[in-house]
Formats: structure tokens, sequence, C-alpha cells
């Protein structure tokens, strides 16, 4: 069982917080996602999909907020490596049922990706 601080990165390898906090729109980019994938997963209406901190649903700031933290979680474990970090996400995966991490963000089986990094991470912790 994961610790409840190996939740949270070390620090911010992936650069996503700026000055005036995260930039929701540098996370999407990250994973390459189009609004309608934003949509799909996380089942707010593309209508409503903005990157402009006071017009962002309150829901899309927190999905947003949680694929920031598993990106640099995962970054971390390739030492801030955003390009490994990037192909990590993009291939599929044979522990995922060979669906890519990112596929899993944009079905919206976001909970089931981030139980699955935690746990990898915990156990690479206990092997070292």
């Amino acid at each position: 069982m994961p610790s409840i601080f190996s939740t949270v990165p070390d620090k911010d390898y992936l650069e996503f917080n700026s000055e005036t906090g995260l930039d929701y729109q540098k996370v999407v980019k990250f994973a390459e996602l189009e609004k309608k994938d934003v949509s799909r997963a996380t089942d707010i209406p593309v209508g409503s999909i903005r990157y402009e901190v006071e017009k962002m649903p309150k829901e899309l700031k927190d999905r947003l907020t949680e694929w920031a933290n598993l990106f640099n979680l995962v970054a971390g474990y390739f030492k801030g490596d955003a390009r490994k970090t990037s192909v990590w996400f993009k291939i599929p995966n044979p522990l995922l049922g060979n669906i890519s991490p990112r596929d899993m963000i944009r079905i919206g089986r976001y909970k089931k990706l981030i139980s699955f990094v935690l746990n990898s991470l915990n156990e690479n912790r206990r092997a070292s």
C-alpha cells in the first residue's frame, strides 16, 4: 500500500506551475489531448472546456490538477526526463490491457491509472 505522502511528486518536474499557479493548458498540451478528449475524460461538455482560470469549471480544474500530479509522479521515476515521461504515456502498456496510459485518461479511467502508477512506484521503492 502506498504511503499517504507518495501521492505527491517531489517537485514540478514538467514545469506546469508558474507564478500565477498551474498552467492548465500546458497540462493538456503535454498529454496531447484535444477539447473533445478532455470532455470525454472529465464528463464536462465540450462547450464548457475553457482554460482561462476564471472561466474554468471547478471540476475541470480539479481533473487537470490531478493529471498534472500524475504526470509529475511518472516524471519523477524518469528523473525529470519529459521525453521519457511523454513516451511512457503514449505507448500501450501490457499491464494495462495493452492500452496506453494516455488513452486510459482519454476514456475516463484516470482512477485505475493513478492506482496502477502509485502501486508500481511503491513496489519500486521497496525493491530498491
